[in-house]
């Protein structure tokens, strides 16, 4: 590592923070500016939120009383639409603004802001979203009572968290005009969710997801928009006539301009003569080259790799993709996104929201119930959609029925809670039993390509034929291998 070839390698020894701190605003600028306007950007971060939370990621009670278990929940559904402070989206719609400020900047914090009985809500507390820039991270000092101040978050003597240092208008918003206010404002931590993703030991601030392809992805964008001037600059010129006489005019040229250059143009089926000494010379502008596609793959599979997320979600491109590239490069990016959805989103945002509503519940008298009994919870994230679904609720079908799994596990993996499937598929038997109703399946019986009738018929007696008039599910002629 000290010899010759490495020895101009020496790079600072400065710990996140600070290089957080001193490139933070920058970086912030530069990626908010890229997700905008550039159109792989924009995917990506579309991408990442979609996959990272989907349609929400949502609780399901461990309550053991099925009743007081069945009030939390439409409780907490009902209170859901309620949940945005803006009132612009629901606590679903807030999980995804929270995913997509974690690619653009890195990190976003959530107030927790209870509201007055008078406001109308169900349970009184709302959410609101705060942008990285309204926490300055030039904001490093000692404040008035001793404890440290590093990028706007207050630290007491032990390290612990206990107060944000917010701006009260974002720095770049020049519609917020207002009188004169302190800078700042001083929020307890206990109204404060910070929601980032620690990427070293010690690290006090987010850092931006798409960072690592912020340089490509830039330098590409202004690759293509000079290929695509320079292809449409040489398309407007058919071609060059070179004349000995110019005071003689051309059959459909137009007036000088005021630098002197005239310009003639065609119709359909025109015939030019030309006059002794003219000639024309047609344009045949250069291509962009055997290399391009090559050179545009190779980058834009270096983005996909700086960003973690699979090509085809960055570029939209599956023409070099099968089944099998497909489904290995899934598995291992929803592994990457198993970790982000339960060691980031659940354990920072939903778990503290959770705490806090059903605290501010019982304390307002929309809930009678004791907080630590109706607190156990699990957060199901949404469901995975295969490229080919038969095969693997197939395999789900083989392993509950080997005692592999569970099947609530199996349920709750396609992002539904398994006591609201139960109850929607004792309504849906019902119904049907008492309106006369005879289906090929039933909910709770065997279903699937390979289902076959619990006992075999014997020839002859006219068994085994299906209820419902059809074909004997034994015969070959029906049965789907």
């Amino acid at each position: 590592m000290a010899k010759r070839r490495l020895r101009g390698w020496n790079p600072p020894l400065e710990n996140i923070n600070a290089l957080v701190a001193s490139g933070g605003p920058r970086l912030l600028a530069r990626s908010r500016e890229l997700v905008v306007t550039n159109g792989y950007a924009t995917n990506a971060c579309e991408a990442f939120a979609a996959n990272l939370v989907g349609d929400g990621i949502k609780p399901s009670s461990l309550i053991g009383d099925a009743d007081l278990r069945d009030r939390v929940q439409r409780l907490w559904l009902a209170w859901t639409d309620e949940a945005d402070a803006d009132a612009l989206t629901d606590f679903y719609g807030l999980q995804a603004m929270v995913a997509r400020e974690m690619f653009v900047a890195g990190e976003c914090f959530v107030r927790l802001r209870p509201r007055r009985a008078e406001d109308g809500l169900l349970v009184p507390v709302q959410l609101q979203l705060l942008q990285s820039e309204m926490l300055p991270f030039e904001k490093t000092e000692t404040a008035g009572n001793g404890n440290r101040i590093r990028c706007g978050i207050e630290f007491d003597g032990i390290g612990r968290r206990v107060a944000y240092h917010f701006r009260r208008r974002h720095p770049g918003d020049s519609t917020d005009q207002g009188a004169d206010i302190p800078e700042t404002v001083r929020v307890p931590a206990a109204d404060v969710l910070h929601i980032y993703r620690p990427i070293d030991a010690g690290q006090i601030r987010g850092l931006p997801h798409i960072a690592p392809a912020m340089v490509r992805l830039f330098l590409l964008d202004q690759y293509d928009d000079a290929e695509l001037d320079r292809k449409k600059t040489a398309a407007m010129f058919a071609g060059f006539i070179t004349k000995t006489a110019p005071e003689e005019p051309m059959m459909g040229e137009a007036e000088a301009d005021l630098d002197g250059a005239a310009i003639a143009s065609l119709e359909p089926g025109t015939m030019q003569v030309l006059l002794p000494g003219e000639d024309v010379k047609f344009s045949s502008p250069a291509d962009v080259g055997g290399g391009y596609e090559a050179f545009q793959y190779r980058t834009l599979l270096a983005v996909s790799a700086s960003l973690g997320l699979p090509y085809h979600l960055v570029t939209g491109d599956v023409r070099q993709a099968n089944y099998s590239s497909l489904r290995a490069e899934l598995v291992e990016f929803r592994r990457r996104i198993g970790q982000l959805q339960h060691g980031v989103i659940v354990h920072q945002l939903c778990r503290a929201v959770w705490q806090r509503w059903l605290e501010t519940a019982v304390l307002s008298g929309a809930l009678d119930a004791d907080p630590a009994e109706v607190r156990p919870v699990q957060w199901i994230p949404p469901r995975w959609d295969w490229v080919d679904p038969l095969k693997d609720i197939q395999a789900q079908v083989l392993a509950m029925e080997a005692g592999i799994t569970s099947r609530r596990k199996v349920v709750e993996a396609t992002g539904y809670d398994v006591e609201e499937v139960d109850r929607e598929n004792a309504a849906d038997a019902a119904r049907a039993t008492g309106l006369g109703l005879r289906y090929r399946t039933s909910p709770g019986g065997t279903q699937g390509a390979r289902a076959t009738p619990a006992t075999r018929a014997e020839p002859g007696d006219g068994a085994g034929n299906n209820t419902d008039g059809g074909a004997d599910a034994t015969d070959p002629a029906t049965e789907q291998e």
